[in-house]
């Protein structure tokens, strides 16, 4: 299998459900002539005609809508946010209008479009350009939320979800562009809702998405080496979520560590821990431990960035805690 980047698989993922399906279009600020601001959409004016790929004004409410009517009418458009930062300014043509169209019209229309974007801190971005909003979308139901941690997962879960007759909200890890995984050439499709093991392990199950997934696994050799073996999780899709992967992993460790690079209040993993709970409560060994980014607006410095976001640390510090190493 070829070794690609994050960026190539979902260029190829856009690519090659652009040639299969002529409704297929791309939309939003700078996708065309710039090649998108992570160069994510390369090369896709110059094959499909500005026609296909739609730069667009500063204006996320307006062109998230213009999207939503056009999936309305049959078309599949694939929104890019520069930044998922800015689907706050469209955030009611998502939730209001995106989300709702099929059960408020008894079934008439059905909704397939595809947001997609950079999400999660970047570096040194500062503020207002480093929160992680999965749990903002997952809320809602109507929405798929889906949260790829390699380029491998990234081209079958975008495929996906650009065939979904409904709207997803697709959110990449924005400092996951440059890395690697081996991908398949022959085309393949990954379904929403089925997870991953990312790595075996016995002792522990650390569940985690997007970048956090790598931090897991970083933090799964350093357990390694101290002969504490960590299984890592890797839901992939937050909407549907695949309990049953995280669960069987559960039984089998008897403790579970949720490592997230949201807000601890009412982030995400707080429903995880829910379903572990309820589902796993007489195989838990230890209480569930949670690992969230501080309950702060991100700060500019880097070092302050660096501490406010789970470190692999802070993910081993949770286990030891699990196992009353500490």
């Amino acid at each position: 299998m070829a070794v690609i980047s994050y960026r190539e698989a979902l260029n190829q993922a856009m690519r090659e459900e652009m040639e299969r399906d002529e409704s297929v279009f791309i939309m939003g600020e700078e996708v065309g002539h710039y090649q998108g601001a992570y160069k994510v959409t390369q090369g896709l004016l110059q094959r499909f005609s500005s026609r296909r790929v739609v730069d667009t004004p500063i204006a996320e409410m307006g062109f998230a809508g213009i999207g939503v009517g056009a999936a309305m009418v049959g078309l599949r458009p694939i929104i890019e946010f520069m930044t998922f930062n800015f689907s706050l300014v469209a955030i009611d043509q998502i939730v209001s209008n995106a989300a709702k169209m099929y059960q408020m019209s008894a079934g008439a229309f059905h909704v397939p479009i595809v947001f997609r974007g950079p999400s999660g801190p970047a570096v040194q971005v500062a503020s207002q350009h480093s929160q992680a909003l999965e749990s903002f979308y997952a809320h809602v139901p109507g929405l798929k939320v889906v949260l790829p941690s390699t380029a491998y997962d990234a081209k079958g879960l975008l495929k996906t979800a650009i065939r979904d007759d409904n709207p997803v909200v697709f959110m990449e890890g924005e400092t996951l562009y440059g890395t690697t995984w081996e991908v398949p050439e022959q085309e393949y499709l990954i379904p929403l809702g089925k997870g991953d093991i990312k790595r075996p392990g016995k002792d522990v199950t650390l569940v985690a998405w997007s970048k956090m997934v790598w931090v897991c696994l970083d933090a799964a050799k350093a357990l390694a080496a101290e002969g504490i073996e960590a299984e890592v999780v890797d839901p992939r899709t937050l909407r549907p979520l695949d309990t049953e992967i995280i669960c069987d992993s559960v039984k089998k460790t008897g403790r579970c560590v949720i490592v997230e690079v949201g807000w601890p209040v009412a982030g995400f993993g707080a429903e995880v821990a829910y379903q572990v709970q309820r589902q796993c409560m007489d195989h838990l060994d230890a209480p569930i431990e949670r690992v969230c980014s501080d309950d702060v607006p991100m700060p500019y410095a880097k070092n302050l960035e660096d501490e406010v976001q789970p470190q692999v640390k802070d993910v081993v510090a949770a286990v030891k805690r699990a196992l009353y190493l500490a």
